[in-house]
């Protein structure tokens, strides 16, 4: 009878679970079992392992075998585990280490410093694994002393965690070599970063024509991380404006980039890099898994995959009314809950919301030139369906008018503005440490200064239209922004002056 136990891990969200893999050899007729939970696709994993480990050269068993995937109340899936089920097999059996037993000893306690993953194919080759870069970060984050042993190509993914060694290996028969001592490998090296973003491959302010309220908007919703809503007639360019808010935010740093790699690495096999924030924009008739995420393993939906980005949402009324509800947990708290019946899961989403919307059904209630075709009622009802508490979360308002192209000059190239905005935002992390639109109640109090002018403003603006405190606080992060633009420590009462233009009633 023989025992060895190899360390893996399991994933829930982005967050790293440790594994043991425990393999018990014992006479008796020959058996194959895994227990532990395993799913489907675990299971069938033992005919992937036996054809592997025959066909690298080992010996499998002639005994009883059996595979504990522990902790047993923690449901497994994919192929990670073959990797490490056949190299715990060959420990157990004797076939790993060398037969003299102080050898033996050594070789069972270095096994300890790796944790494995990884998918074998019947010729004994390691397949890349899926979140390979997931692993990678979470492994950083609770075991940063210990090494990743990963297939080539995933190894070169994981590699760009910073302080982790990761090794790589091609085949089973590579991995057993280089355990045994046989063998030596080298750290795996990341794959070449993308080239530096260029300002041409983005598009421009400077393409708006007219539209400065809007356009300051924009810069104030950049510079605070703020939500915006903007509503105007078909053809204002309010789509437009939308899409150029991404180009006035700064390059993500090297962590946040990496977590929106691990994020994507849930839903595509090609790897996804990049300095930039991204931008979604789901169609309206998108479901609410796909939106929030879920699925029986659960994935993550738009909200997540634009986390350090921009999410926008066109023709907003048109969205399911359980959707435009379910954005309200990760609005507020900047993370998504994905509950099933045997497991849950935890996404980020702190992500730039931005939405658009026409003021009716026809879109012309506020157009000079085209008379409107909604009744009052047909009007109020398009309204409704935007509920007001969804509503209080959203920080900047803007109604765009019809512009007038002979008259109307073009914005501020995005290069200018994302000048200002960057100062705005090394000015929050200074004082808070986060961005405005993320600052606690607490954080407001405190960082919030305001004059005794600006403060009178506040209060009477409050009494006139009965906000409630969440507004209020909305308000009042928007004023610590256009603060912040303008340089100045104390908010005073033109702040709030500006920032009471972006809470006008909807039309």
């Amino acid at each position: 009878m023989s025992l060895a136990v190899l360390n893996s891990c399991a994933l829930s969200g982005l967050d790293f679970i440790d594994v043991r893999v425990e393999a018990h050899v014992a006479p008796g007729l020959p058996a194959f079992h895994i227990v532990g939970l395993p799913d489907a696709g675990i299971r069938e994993s033992r005919e992937r392992i036996r054809a592997a480990l025959q066909a690298s050269g080992f010996d499998f068993p002639a005994a009883r075998l059996t595979i504990n995937l522990a902790p047993a109340d923690l449901p497994k899936d994919s192929g990670r585990f073959d990797l490490p089920v056949a190299l715990a097999i060959l420990l157990a059996s004797g076939q790993l280490s060398r037969p003299d037993d102080k050898q033996r000893e050594q070789a069972i306690t270095g096994l300890e410093r790796y944790v494995m993953a990884g998918e074998l194919s019947l010729t004994g080759a390691v397949v890349p694994v899926q979140s390979a870069l997931t692993i990678a970060l979470g492994m950083a984050r609770r075991h940063p002393e210990l090494c990743l042993l990963l297939p080539a190509q995933s190894a070169e993914m994981a590699a760009h965690v910073p302080d982790l060694q990761v090794y790589g290996v091609a085949s089973l028969a590579e991995a057993a070599r280089y355990l045994r001592g046989d063998k030596e490998l080298e750290p795996a090296l990341a794959r070449p970063w993308p080239e530096e973003w260029n300002d041409g491959q983005q598009l421009c302010l400077s393409d708006v024509l007219g539209q400065p309220l809007a356009c300051r908007a924009l810069e104030v919703a950049a510079a605070g991380g703020h939500s915006l809503l903007l509503n105007g007639s078909p053809g204002v360019g309010k789509t437009m404006l939308a899409q150029r808010l991404p180009g006035l935010l700064p390059d993500l740093e090297r962590y946040a980039q990496l977590e929106v790699a691990a994020l994507y690495s849930f839903v595509q096999e090609q790897d996804f890099f990049s300095r930039r924030p991204p931008f979604r924009a789901p169609h309206h008739s998108v479901s609410t898994p796909a939106l929030i995420g879920g699925g029986s393993r659960p994935r993550p939906g738009e909200v997540s995959l634009a986390h350090h980005g921009v999410l926008f949402l066109d023709e907003l009324p048109e969205f399911s009314r359980r959707s435009l509800e379910a954005l309200r947990e990760p609005l507020e708290q900047g993370c998504v809950h994905i509950s099933r019946a045997q497991k849950q899961a935890v996404f980020p989403a702190q992500f730039q919301f931005v939405a658009a919307m026409n003021p009716c059904p026809c879109g012309w209630a506020a157009s000079r030139h085209r008379a409107c075709r909604c009744s009052p009622a047909q009007r109020e009802l398009y309204r409704q369906r935007l509920s007001g508490p969804m509503l209080d979360r959203i920080d900047l308002l803007v109604t765009l008018s019809e512009s007038e192209p002979e008259r109307d000059q073009a914005a501020q190239a995005s290069s200018q503005v994302r000048l200002r905005v960057q100062e705005a935002i090394e000015r929050q992390l200074a004082r808070q440490a986060v961005r405005n639109a993320r600052l606690s109640v607490a954080g407001l109090k405190e960082h919030g200064g305001l004059s005794a002018e600006a403060l009178q403003l506040l209060a009477s603006a409050r009494k006139r239209w009965h906000w409630s405190e969440r507004v209020q606080g909305r308000v009042l992060r928007v004023a610590r922004t256009i603060a912040d633009l303008a340089g100045v420590k104390q908010i005073a009462r033109p702040h709030i002056a500006e920032a009471l233009q972006f809470r006008p009633e909807l039309p």
